[in-house]
């Protein structure tokens, strides 16, 4: 697999502020919706402007949130973003109990969020995850099923790994026309022996292509140096074995497609600066997997 950086642009509103701690990115309307872990309001990067967009209430009167400004466990921490028909939907990682809501947003509508604590208690049992190494950081469409991935830690001795559940059902859980859903059988991944962790994921034609990057923390809460970054191809019928890896060159958060030709792809990475002061990064990457047809 061949991995070739197009582009690289900062992100910042219209009105100059940055796009902070980006985490996730989907299809939205016109444009792509790119969600700020450490916030409440997301960014819709469309082709002339990018505006904010209300995903959830304040919390504690407040928008964003640091762990300068002692405010980290607030954080909604929505790392996982999945294209619907007509929007996105958007999860928290799981990683403290401030982070188990997920959010409905569709162009031109009031965004529905929702509270998913049982949902999430019921995903770690599945993935056999104690709660609080539950880093759930990447979800893909493949199918009728939400694939939605588990962040490894070698630290501590948690595999990347994922779960399948129907995409139908959890949009209808998140809405309220629902109580609950069944949640598949983990499936686990050996992204190498160099500690990757998978960080995102999107559907393409051979499979399931991940992000993934390792980083030295001892646990799913703190940050840490972030010591290599890869795409990995993965068997779209969630068997174990990885296929191929490519390095990148930055930590990627979130994954889109902006377009898929036989043997590649045109993706939307965002890269999260970890500096509230610096904007994201957008880059766009042309992968090739033709010699795998």
């Amino acid at each position: 697999m061949r991995v070739e950086l197009e582009s690289r642009r900062p992100l910042r509103f219209t009105t100059g502020e940055p796009v902070r701690a980006a985490s996730a990115v989907g299809p939205f309307g016109d444009g792509l919706l790119v969600a700020q872990d450490d916030g409440t309001v997301a960014a819709w990067v469309r082709p002339d402007e990018i505006t904010p967009v209300r995903l959830l209430p304040p919390v504690e009167g407040l928008d964003a949130f640091s762990a300068a400004a002692g405010t980290k466990h607030l954080k909604p921490d929505l790392e996982a973003a999945c294209p619907l028909e007509d929007g996105v939907l958007l999860l928290g990682s799981g990683s403290t109990p401030a982070r188990m809501r997920a959010v409905v947003a569709r162009p031109g509508r009031e965004p529905v969020a929702a509270d998913l604590t049982a949902l999430y208690g019921a995903v770690a049992a599945a993935l056999g995850v104690p709660a609080g190494e539950l880093n759930l950081e990447g979800a893909c469409r493949v199918g009728d099923r939400l694939r939605w991935f588990q962040r490894g830690n070698a630290h501590a001795g948690v595999a990347s790994a994922s779960v399948d559940l129907d995409l139908t059902s959890l949009v209808a859980v998140v809405e309220g026309r629902a109580a609950t859903l069944d949640v598949g059988s983990a499936r686990r991944y050996d992204l190498g022996a160099d500690g990757l962790a998978v960080t995102d994921a999107v559907a393409v034609a051979p499979g399931v292509l991940v992000s993934a990057a390792a980083e030295d923390t001892p646990n799913a809460y703190d940050d840490g140096p972030v010591t290599g970054s890869a795409l990995a191809l993965l068997p779209a019928d969630g068997a174990a074995p990885l296929v191929v890896t490519a390095p990148v060159p930055d930590k990627i958060e979130g994954l889109a497609v902006r377009a898929e030709w036989p043997g590649g792809a045109r993706l939307i990475a965002v890269v999260d600066a970890d500096d509230p002061e610096i904007p994201s990064t957008e880059l766009t990457l042309r992968v090739e997997w033709d010699y795998l047809a």
